[in-house]
Protein backbone atom coordinates (compact mmCIF):
# COMPACT_ATOMS: atom_id res chain seq x y z
CA UNK A 1 0.00 0.00 0.00
CA UNK A 2 1.34 3.44 -0.92
CA UNK A 3 2.00 6.22 1.50
CA UNK A 4 -0.80 8.55 2.51
CA UNK A 5 -0.47 12.22 1.66
CA UNK A 6 -0.32 13.00 5.40
CA UNK A 7 2.75 10.79 5.79
CA UNK A 8 4.78 13.37 3.86
CA UNK A 9 3.70 16.41 5.88
CA UNK A 10 6.94 17.02 7.74
CA UNK A 11 8.83 20.15 8.64
CA UNK A 12 11.19 19.29 5.78
CA UNK A 13 8.29 19.35 3.34
CA UNK A 14 7.11 22.77 4.49
CA UNK A 15 10.69 24.03 4.40
CA UNK A 16 10.96 22.80 0.82
CA UNK A 17 7.68 24.47 -0.12
CA UNK A 18 8.88 27.73 1.38
CA UNK A 19 12.16 27.58 -0.52
CA UNK A 20 10.42 26.99 -3.85
CA UNK A 21 8.33 30.14 -3.52
CA UNK A 22 9.43 33.61 -4.49
CA UNK A 23 12.09 35.26 -2.35
CA UNK A 24 9.48 37.91 -1.54
CA UNK A 25 6.83 35.39 -0.51
CA UNK A 26 6.00 35.04 3.18
CA UNK A 27 7.37 32.01 4.99
CA UNK A 28 4.63 29.64 6.16
CA UNK A 29 5.00 27.99 9.57
CA UNK A 30 2.49 25.22 10.21
CA UNK A 31 1.30 24.87 13.80
CA UNK A 32 -0.29 21.53 14.63
CA UNK A 33 -2.82 21.56 17.47
CA UNK A 34 -4.70 18.85 19.35
CA UNK A 35 -8.35 19.47 18.47
CA UNK A 36 -10.84 21.75 16.75
CA UNK A 37 -11.30 23.83 19.92
CA UNK A 38 -7.58 24.62 19.96
CA UNK A 39 -7.50 26.19 16.50
CA UNK A 40 -8.95 29.55 17.54
CA UNK A 41 -6.94 29.73 20.77
CA UNK A 42 -3.59 29.18 19.07
CA UNK A 43 -4.58 31.61 16.32
CA UNK A 44 -4.89 34.30 19.03
CA UNK A 45 -1.42 33.32 20.29
CA UNK A 46 0.30 33.31 16.92
CA UNK A 47 -1.40 36.12 14.99
CA UNK A 48 0.65 38.90 16.61
CA UNK A 49 3.84 37.38 15.17
CA UNK A 50 2.70 37.49 11.56
CA UNK A 51 4.23 40.10 9.31
CA UNK A 52 5.38 40.64 5.74
CA UNK A 53 8.00 37.91 6.20
CA UNK A 54 6.10 35.07 7.86
CA UNK A 55 2.68 33.71 8.78
CA UNK A 56 1.28 30.74 10.68
CA UNK A 57 -1.26 28.15 9.54
CA UNK A 58 -2.96 26.36 12.43
CA UNK A 59 -3.88 22.77 11.54
CA UNK A 60 -5.09 19.55 13.15
CA UNK A 61 -2.65 16.64 13.59
CA UNK A 62 -3.94 14.99 10.44
CA UNK A 63 -6.27 16.45 7.89
CA UNK A 64 -7.00 13.00 6.52
CA UNK A 65 -7.26 10.70 9.54
CA UNK A 66 -10.21 12.26 11.35
CA UNK A 67 -10.04 9.88 14.30
CA UNK A 68 -6.53 10.94 15.21
CA UNK A 69 -6.88 13.59 17.91
CA UNK A 70 -5.30 14.69 21.15
CA UNK A 71 -1.83 15.13 22.57
CA UNK A 72 -0.87 11.52 21.92
CA UNK A 73 -1.46 11.98 18.21
CA UNK A 74 0.51 15.23 18.18
CA UNK A 75 3.42 13.66 20.05
CA UNK A 76 3.43 10.62 17.77
CA UNK A 77 3.65 12.94 14.80
CA UNK A 78 6.39 14.84 16.58
CA UNK A 79 8.46 11.69 17.04
CA UNK A 80 7.76 10.09 13.66
CA UNK A 81 7.46 13.10 11.37
CA UNK A 82 10.04 15.40 12.97
CA UNK A 83 8.72 18.87 13.62
CA UNK A 84 11.21 21.62 12.99
CA UNK A 85 11.74 25.17 11.80
CA UNK A 86 8.64 25.22 9.61
CA UNK A 87 6.33 22.87 11.54
CA UNK A 88 5.65 23.20 15.27
CA UNK A 89 3.36 21.43 17.75
CA UNK A 90 1.08 23.35 20.13
CA UNK A 91 -0.40 21.36 23.02
CA UNK A 92 -2.16 21.71 26.34
CA UNK A 93 0.32 21.56 29.20
CA UNK A 94 -1.86 19.18 31.24
CA UNK A 95 0.31 18.07 34.18
CA UNK A 96 3.34 17.66 31.90
CA UNK A 97 4.66 21.15 32.65
CA UNK A 98 4.40 20.76 36.42
CA UNK A 99 5.75 17.22 36.35
CA UNK A 100 9.06 18.66 35.14
CA UNK A 101 10.26 15.66 33.18
CA UNK A 102 8.93 12.89 35.41
CA UNK A 103 7.54 11.11 32.31
CA UNK A 104 8.69 10.73 28.71
CA UNK A 105 5.89 12.97 27.44
CA UNK A 106 6.74 15.63 30.02
CA UNK A 107 10.40 15.55 28.98
CA UNK A 108 9.45 15.90 25.32
CA UNK A 109 7.07 18.80 25.98
CA UNK A 110 9.64 20.67 28.06
CA UNK A 111 12.80 19.99 26.05
CA UNK A 112 11.75 20.09 22.41
CA UNK A 113 12.22 23.63 21.01
CA UNK A 114 9.42 23.05 18.49
CA UNK A 115 6.75 22.09 21.04
CA UNK A 116 4.79 24.88 22.72
CA UNK A 117 2.40 24.41 25.61
CA UNK A 118 -0.22 26.43 27.47
CA UNK A 119 1.47 26.54 30.92
CA UNK A 120 -2.09 26.43 32.32
CA UNK A 121 -3.52 22.89 32.28
CA UNK A 122 -5.56 23.51 29.12
CA UNK A 123 -7.16 26.23 27.03
CA UNK A 124 -10.39 25.77 29.04
CA UNK A 125 -8.64 27.10 32.14
CA UNK A 126 -7.59 30.22 30.26
CA UNK A 127 -11.06 30.67 28.78
CA UNK A 128 -12.22 30.77 32.40
CA UNK A 129 -9.61 33.35 33.46
CA UNK A 130 -11.29 34.84 36.52
CA UNK A 131 -10.75 38.59 35.89
CA UNK A 132 -12.47 38.26 32.51
CA UNK A 133 -15.61 36.40 33.57
CA UNK A 134 -17.68 39.41 34.59
CA UNK A 135 -17.34 40.77 31.05
CA UNK A 136 -18.49 37.38 29.74
CA UNK A 137 -21.62 37.71 31.90
CA UNK A 138 -22.30 41.16 30.46
CA UNK A 139 -21.75 39.93 26.89
CA UNK A 140 -24.08 37.00 27.52
CA UNK A 141 -26.94 38.88 29.23
CA UNK A 142 -26.45 42.51 28.13
CA UNK A 143 -26.91 43.43 31.77
CA UNK A 144 -24.04 45.32 33.37
CA UNK A 145 -24.94 44.65 37.00
CA UNK A 146 -22.29 43.09 39.24
CA UNK A 147 -24.40 40.80 41.42
CA UNK A 148 -21.56 38.42 42.35
CA UNK A 149 -17.79 38.73 42.72
CA UNK A 150 -16.60 35.91 40.45
CA UNK A 151 -12.94 36.86 40.74
CA UNK A 152 -13.00 36.64 44.53
CA UNK A 153 -14.98 33.39 44.49
CA UNK A 154 -12.40 31.65 42.27
CA UNK A 155 -9.60 33.12 44.35
CA UNK A 156 -11.10 31.62 47.51
CA UNK A 157 -11.75 28.36 45.68
CA UNK A 158 -8.10 28.24 44.57
CA UNK A 159 -6.84 28.92 48.08
CA UNK A 160 -9.07 26.11 49.38
CA UNK A 161 -7.80 23.48 46.93
CA UNK A 162 -4.13 24.50 46.72
CA UNK A 163 -2.80 22.27 49.57
CA UNK A 164 -4.42 19.20 48.00
CA UNK A 165 -3.22 20.25 44.54
CA UNK A 166 0.35 20.10 45.85
CA UNK A 167 -0.32 16.52 46.92
CA UNK A 168 -1.68 15.75 43.44
CA UNK A 169 1.54 16.97 41.81
CA UNK A 170 3.57 15.17 44.49
CA UNK A 171 1.90 11.88 43.54
CA UNK A 172 2.23 12.45 39.80
CA UNK A 173 5.95 13.06 40.19
CA UNK A 174 6.27 9.69 41.95
CA UNK A 175 5.79 6.09 40.78
CA UNK A 176 2.67 5.92 43.00
CA UNK A 177 0.52 8.34 41.00
CA UNK A 178 -2.26 5.74 40.71
CA UNK A 179 -2.80 6.01 44.47
CA UNK A 180 -4.16 9.55 44.07
CA UNK A 181 -5.27 10.24 40.52
CA UNK A 182 -6.57 13.40 38.90
CA UNK A 183 -10.03 11.86 39.06
CA UNK A 184 -9.63 11.34 42.82
CA UNK A 185 -8.56 14.97 43.16
CA UNK A 186 -11.48 16.21 41.05
CA UNK A 187 -14.01 14.38 43.22
CA UNK A 188 -12.70 16.11 46.34
CA UNK A 189 -12.70 19.63 44.89
CA UNK A 190 -16.20 19.56 43.37
CA UNK A 191 -18.39 22.30 44.81
CA UNK A 192 -21.76 20.73 44.16
CA UNK A 193 -24.77 22.79 43.06
CA UNK A 194 -23.77 26.44 42.88
CA UNK A 195 -25.96 29.04 44.51
CA UNK A 196 -25.15 32.74 44.65
CA UNK A 197 -26.53 33.09 48.16
CA UNK A 198 -24.71 29.98 49.34
CA UNK A 199 -21.32 30.47 47.68
CA UNK A 200 -19.36 30.99 50.89
CA UNK A 201 -20.73 27.76 52.35
CA UNK A 202 -19.68 25.90 49.19
CA UNK A 203 -16.09 27.08 49.66
CA UNK A 204 -16.19 26.06 53.31
CA UNK A 205 -17.36 22.59 52.30
CA UNK A 206 -14.51 22.28 49.80
CA UNK A 207 -12.04 23.27 52.53
CA UNK A 208 -13.52 20.59 54.79
CA UNK A 209 -13.22 17.88 52.13
CA UNK A 210 -9.69 18.97 51.23
CA UNK A 211 -8.63 18.90 54.89
CA UNK A 212 -10.06 15.42 55.33
CA UNK A 213 -8.26 14.01 52.32
CA UNK A 214 -4.98 15.71 53.27
CA UNK A 215 -5.09 14.00 56.66
CA UNK A 216 -5.51 10.66 54.89
CA UNK A 217 -2.58 11.35 52.58
CA UNK A 218 -0.37 12.45 55.47
CA UNK A 219 -1.12 9.20 57.31
CA UNK A 220 -0.33 7.20 54.17
CA UNK A 221 2.94 9.12 53.67
CA UNK A 222 4.32 9.90 57.14
CA UNK A 223 7.80 10.74 55.83
CA UNK A 224 6.67 13.01 52.98
CA UNK A 225 6.68 16.39 54.73
CA UNK A 226 10.02 17.52 53.38
CA UNK A 227 9.35 16.35 49.81
CA UNK A 228 5.83 17.82 49.93
CA UNK A 229 7.21 21.23 50.90
CA UNK A 230 9.82 20.93 48.13
CA UNK A 231 7.08 20.28 45.55
CA UNK A 232 5.08 23.19 46.93
CA UNK A 233 7.98 25.60 46.50
CA UNK A 234 8.84 24.20 43.09
CA UNK A 235 5.39 24.68 41.58
CA UNK A 236 5.33 28.21 42.96
CA UNK A 237 8.62 28.76 41.16
CA UNK A 238 6.94 27.49 37.98
CA UNK A 239 4.19 30.11 38.27
CA UNK A 240 1.46 28.43 40.32
CA UNK A 241 0.16 30.62 43.12
CA UNK A 242 -2.37 29.58 45.79
CA UNK A 243 -4.73 32.24 44.40
CA UNK A 244 -4.57 30.93 40.81
CA UNK A 245 -4.64 27.17 41.37
CA UNK A 246 -7.74 26.95 39.18
CA UNK A 247 -5.57 27.58 36.10
CA UNK A 248 -3.62 24.36 36.65
CA UNK A 249 -6.32 21.79 37.52
CA UNK A 250 -7.94 19.59 34.86
CA UNK A 251 -9.43 22.01 32.37
CA UNK A 252 -12.56 20.34 31.06
CA UNK A 253 -13.65 19.32 34.57
CA UNK A 254 -13.14 22.87 35.85
CA UNK A 255 -15.00 24.27 32.84
CA UNK A 256 -17.95 21.86 33.02
CA UNK A 257 -18.32 21.28 36.77
CA UNK A 258 -17.27 24.59 38.34
CA UNK A 259 -17.43 27.53 35.96
CA UNK A 260 -20.34 26.79 33.62
CA UNK A 261 -22.83 26.00 36.44
CA UNK A 262 -21.72 29.13 38.31
CA UNK A 263 -21.94 31.34 35.23
CA UNK A 264 -25.31 29.91 34.25
CA UNK A 265 -26.81 30.72 37.65
CA UNK A 266 -25.42 34.26 37.54
CA UNK A 267 -26.54 34.87 33.96
CA UNK A 268 -30.00 33.41 34.57
CA UNK A 269 -30.49 35.87 37.42
CA UNK A 270 -29.25 38.77 35.31
CA UNK A 271 -31.63 37.80 32.49
CA UNK A 272 -34.58 37.60 34.88
CA UNK A 273 -33.60 40.99 36.25
CA UNK A 274 -33.59 42.50 32.75
CA UNK A 275 -36.90 40.84 31.89
CA UNK A 276 -38.49 42.24 35.06
CA UNK A 277 -37.24 45.69 34.09
CA UNK A 278 -38.84 45.35 30.64
CA UNK A 279 -42.11 44.23 32.22
CA UNK A 280 -42.14 47.25 34.53
CA UNK A 281 -41.28 49.82 31.89
CA UNK A 282 -43.51 48.60 29.06
CA UNK A 283 -46.50 50.81 28.32
CA UNK A 284 -48.67 48.03 26.91
CA UNK A 285 -48.68 44.32 26.12
CA UNK A 286 -47.48 44.64 22.53
CA UNK A 287 -44.48 46.72 23.52
CA UNK A 288 -43.66 44.28 26.33
CA UNK A 289 -43.80 41.26 24.00
CA UNK A 290 -41.68 43.00 21.35
CA UNK A 291 -39.07 44.11 23.86
CA UNK A 292 -38.88 40.68 25.51
CA UNK A 293 -38.54 39.00 22.10
CA UNK A 294 -35.83 41.43 21.02
CA UNK A 295 -33.94 40.93 24.28
CA UNK A 296 -34.24 37.15 24.11
CA UNK A 297 -32.73 37.14 20.61
CA UNK A 298 -29.85 39.32 21.84
CA UNK A 299 -28.72 37.07 24.68
CA UNK A 300 -26.13 34.35 24.10
CA UNK A 301 -25.35 30.83 25.27
CA UNK A 302 -22.87 30.91 28.15
CA UNK A 303 -20.76 27.98 26.91
CA UNK A 304 -20.36 29.55 23.49
CA UNK A 305 -19.39 32.89 25.00
CA UNK A 306 -16.77 31.25 27.21
CA UNK A 307 -15.30 29.49 24.18
CA UNK A 308 -14.99 32.88 22.48
CA UNK A 309 -13.65 34.67 25.55
CA UNK A 310 -10.39 36.51 24.83
CA UNK A 311 -9.89 37.91 28.33
CA UNK A 312 -7.08 35.40 28.91
CA UNK A 313 -4.77 37.52 26.75
CA UNK A 314 -3.79 39.46 29.88
CA UNK A 315 -3.11 36.28 31.90
CA UNK A 316 0.46 35.41 32.86
CA UNK A 317 0.43 31.94 31.19
CA UNK A 318 -0.64 33.54 27.90
CA UNK A 319 2.18 36.07 28.10
CA UNK A 320 4.63 33.24 28.75
CA UNK A 321 3.42 31.36 25.66
CA UNK A 322 3.95 34.43 23.53
CA UNK A 323 7.42 34.94 25.01
CA UNK A 324 8.28 31.36 24.00
CA UNK A 325 7.06 31.95 20.43
CA UNK A 326 9.05 35.18 20.21
CA UNK A 327 12.19 33.43 21.44
CA UNK A 328 11.70 30.63 18.90
CA UNK A 329 11.30 33.08 16.03
CA UNK A 330 14.28 35.19 17.08
CA UNK A 331 16.55 32.16 17.32
CA UNK A 332 15.15 30.53 14.20
CA UNK A 333 15.42 33.64 12.05
CA UNK A 334 18.97 34.24 13.22
CA UNK A 335 19.87 30.63 12.43
CA UNK A 336 18.17 30.80 9.02
CA UNK A 337 20.03 33.97 8.08
CA UNK A 338 23.35 32.39 9.02
CA UNK A 339 22.49 29.17 7.18
CA UNK A 340 21.51 31.06 4.02
CA UNK A 341 24.89 32.74 3.89
CA UNK A 342 26.78 29.46 4.20
CA UNK A 343 24.86 27.00 2.04
CA UNK A 344 23.07 26.66 -1.27
CA UNK A 345 19.49 25.29 -1.33
CA UNK A 346 19.32 21.65 -0.20
CA UNK A 347 18.49 19.34 -3.17
CA UNK A 348 16.83 16.86 -0.78
CA UNK A 349 14.35 19.54 0.24
CA UNK A 350 13.32 19.91 -3.42
CA UNK A 351 12.99 16.12 -3.67
CA UNK A 352 10.76 16.05 -0.58
CA UNK A 353 8.46 18.60 -2.15
CA UNK A 354 8.36 16.73 -5.47
CA UNK A 355 7.59 13.46 -3.64
CA UNK A 356 4.58 15.04 -1.98
CA UNK A 357 3.22 16.77 -5.09
CA UNK A 358 3.62 13.61 -7.19
CA UNK A 359 0.53 12.01 -5.55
Amino acid sequence: MGKRLSDNLTSKYFEAANRLTSKKARRRIVAYVESYDDVFFWRTVLSRFENESQYFQVMLPSRFDHLERGKKAVMMRLLSQQVGHDMIACVDADYDYLMQGATETSREVLSNPYVFHTYAYAIENLQCYAPSLYEVCVATTLNDHAIFNIDEYLRQYSLAIFPLFVWSIWYYRSPNYKDFTISDFNRVIETGNFNIQNAERLIQNVRRKVGSRIRQLQLANPDAKESYLAVKEDIKRLGVTPETTYLYIQGHNFFDKIVVPMMKKICDQLIRERQSEINRQSMHGTQRRNELSCYSKSTEDIRSMLKKNLGYMTAEPFRRIQADIQRFLDEDNASAANHEQQEQPDPSAHEAYQEFTAY
